[in-house]
């Protein structure tokens, strides 16, 4: 599905006479040194697993090709260091899971979680998610999408970077097959009530706030949260069979 005209790195736009614009990402690119062990992981694991940004950038380019076998998809956005990516997939054997991660440290964790787990049907990739699923991604062709504890830009100032907001919702929703699910969990309040009323607002979607998924290892980021006393909310939205597009 690579019909773009304009590369996925480094992200930007152009004007219409034809001066770049940097684009609000919804993440920050941290630090990519990695630790020994991450190293190691890296080295051993990193082109079995991961989706180097030059071969998106490739014309032609296609995430089928990625995986062993064609299988139906799953995209997680932000697998931080791996824990739910690599629990999550070892449990569904019969799907392909796609981990986006812009930080280095993570897809290195989290190539060395899937390596060890001897897991075959996982890639990780640190292209733009969004970007990556208005143009990689057929309308209908996600199983699921997964958005665990998404980085929440909690200064107002920086809300305009959040993921959730009705632009990407309404991609997600036309990206999801009928009756697929959107998970997502967050430890911030305000973003939970964004997320919501955003998700509410899509007429594609039906949902709302549900007990925590029991599929859903506690992670990192959850643990921090909890650790910080803040409440965690789990977020379920289906896609309908049927909807304005």
């Amino acid at each position: 599905m690579n019909d773009h005209v304009s590369p996925a790195r480094p992200h930007h736009r152009f004007t219409e006479d034809g001066r770049r614009v940097r684009e609000v990402l919804t993440y920050a690119r941290r630090g990519s040194r990695l630790t020994p062990k991450q190293q190691q992981a890296w080295d051993t694991w990193a082109e079995r697993f991961w989706i180097p940004d030059e071969q998106v950038d490739q014309p032609g380019f296609s995430l089928t090709g990625c995986f062993d076998a064609d299988q139906p998809l799953i995209v997680e956005i932000g697998s931080g260091i791996g824990e739910a990516t690599a629990a999550l997939a070892a449990q569904r054997p019969s799907y392909n899971v796609l981990g986006f991660e812009v930080w280095r440290p993570g897809v290195a964790e989290s190539v060395g979680r899937v390596g060890e787990l001897g897991l075959t049907n996982v890639r990780m990739c640190s292209v733009d998610a969004v970007w990556s699923v208005e143009h990689l991604i057929a309308e209908g062709q996600l199983a699921e999408l997964w958005t665990f504890f998404p980085d929440p830009w909690h200064k107002k100032r920086h809300h305009k970077r959040r993921l959730v907001n009705p632009d990407f919702a309404r991609l997600a929703a036309t990206r999801l097959a009928p009756g697929a699910t959107w998970r997502l969990a967050t430890d911030w309040a305000d973003y939970a009530d964004q997320a919501q009323e955003v998700l509410d607002a899509e007429p594609l979607l039906a949902g709302g706030r549900v007990p925590r998924w029991e599929d859903r290892p506690v992670t990192r980021f959850e643990r921090r949260g909890v650790a910080e006393g803040r409440e965690i909310t789990d977020l379920a939205y289906r896609r309908l069979a049927s909807g304005p597009v």
